[in-house]
């Protein structure tokens, strides 16, 4: 018995390779299709994405066009080819405006560029175009059910964005250029009010301001010193009990011990 059921899926592993190969010499562009179909319903992705890309320029116009161009953007998002996937999910989307399909693929198209964001210390212009793709997608289809995992991809993109940011600013003040990290800090607190790199944010433009006053020439020190304290005040403020207060207390020390020279 169990060598009839081994023979058995012989035969149709063979059967299967043979129609797939002789779709794939054949001039008949309806065979291709209806094996093309045929492999996209099994799960053999690939193989249908080399069947499609033979037939696909012959289809526009045709009944089949629009089933066809959704199972070619499909497989190439089921094989996470999603530079391709993205790409045929947007001419679906713009090919058959009136598609059932048009809100899953016009989700999924915006899907695949997120799919495509690097890591945050990368250039970050693959995370900017998801963004945009997702941000349409939300304004167009607002009641999706697809809006929760729009929004979930939209926040993770974002605080990508954000840490991106303030690594930048961060930088400045790693390889001690005390001015521009106070400005980088600046603004990015100003572009991302709400960050939860905040706390942070102002401790660092304490440090910059503090190191910034400390390798002062004489005429701008003052100046500087005061600068640095009025840093400590703003990080105080936005939290008291920061887990950066021992450190920011010693420098308010050493600032109030040096701006009394000042004084005098």
């Amino acid at each position: 018995m169990k060598k009839i059921v081994s023979l058995l899926f012989l035969v149709v592993l063979f059967s299967s390779c043979s129609e797939y190969q002789k779709a794939l010499k054949s001039e008949e562009i309806d065979s291709k299709y209806q094996v093309a179909a045929k492999m996209y319903d099994k799960g053999k992705y690939d193989k249908a994405i080399r069947l499609f890309e033979q037939i696909a320029p012959s289809f526009k116009g045709k009944p089949q066009a629009e089933k066809l161009f959704y199972m070619y953007a499909q497989a190439y998002y089921k094989t996470k080819q999603y530079y391709l996937a993205g790409y045929q999910f947007e001419s679906f989307s713009s090919s058959y405006p009136r598609s059932e399909k048009q809100e899953e693929a016009s989700f999924l198209g915006a899907k695949c560029y997120s799919k495509l964001s690097p890591t945050f210390s990368l250039d970050q212009a693959d995370t900017e175009k998801a963004l945009d793709k997702l941000q349409s997608f939300i304004d167009t289809y607002p009641n999706s059910t697809y809006l929760p995992e729009a929004n979930g991809i939209v926040k993770e993109l974002r605080f990508k964005i954000e840490k991106k940011a303030f690594e930048n600013a961060k930088q400045y003040n790693t390889i001690s250029d005390f001015k521009a990290a106070q400005i980088a800090f600046d603004n990015f607190i100003s572009d991302f009010p709400g960050t939860t790199f905040k706390e942070e944010a102002l401790f660092y433009k304490l440090d910059s301001a503090y190191k910034l006053a400390l390798n002062s020439v004489p005429q701008k020190m003052e100046e500087r010193l005061n600068s640095a304290k009025t840093a400590y005040n703003s990080l105080m403020k936005f939290k008291a009990d920061s887990k950066f207060k021992s450190k920011a207390d010693e420098m308010l020390a050493k600032i109030e011990k040096d701006l009394k020279q000042f004084s005098k």
